[in-house]
This record gives C-alpha cells, sequence and structure tokens, in this order.
C-alpha cells in the first residue's frame, strides 16, 4: 500500500467494505463457509490497516510533511486501537 495516493487507499477502502458487506449477508444467511469466517478476520484487519495508512498521510500532509513516507502498520498495532 505504500505510496499510493489517497484516492487509491479509498478505492481499496470501498472495495474491501464491499466484499465484508457481502460476507455479512451471507452470514445473516446462515450461509458463511469457515473460510469465509477467516477471511471476515482478514478484511477487518486489511481494512484498519487502510484506514491507518489513510490517517498517516493526512497527518503527515497536514504537518507539512511527505504524506508518501506514511507506512502500513501491522496487524498487532492497528487491531489494538480504539474505534
Amino acid at each position: 500500500m505504500n505510496h499510493e495516493s489517497d484516492q487509491d487507499i479509498l478505492h481499496q477502502i470501498t472495495t474491501l467494505v464491499d466484499e465484508e458487506h457481502t460476507l455479512l449477508q451471507k452470514s445473516h444467511e446462515g450461509e458463511l463457509a469457515s473460510d469465509q469466517h477467516e477471511r471476515m478476520k482478514e478484511l477487518e484487519v486489511k481494512l484498519d490497516q487502510c484506514w491507518d495508512l489513510l490517517r498517516q498521510r493526512r497527518a503527515r500532509r497536514h504537518a507539512g510533511q511527505n504524506p508518501d513516507e506514511a507506512a502500513v502498520r501491522n496487524e498487532s498495532t492497528v487491531e489494538h486501537y480504539l474505534q
């Protein structure tokens, strides 16, 4: 995800959210396979990483720094943020 524009990251977020919504609908209908449960967990992490990267980029830009120096943080870091 490094060196992507904010628009690229937002597009990726939209794609991930669409997939998440599809899986949530299957879950509500009782049609979610076990591998899809794992995919839901992966999507949560990827979404947290994307949102974190976008926030980093915006903060760097606001501080007069290069937003392209923002980096994707690991799962253990982003999963412990308060939402």
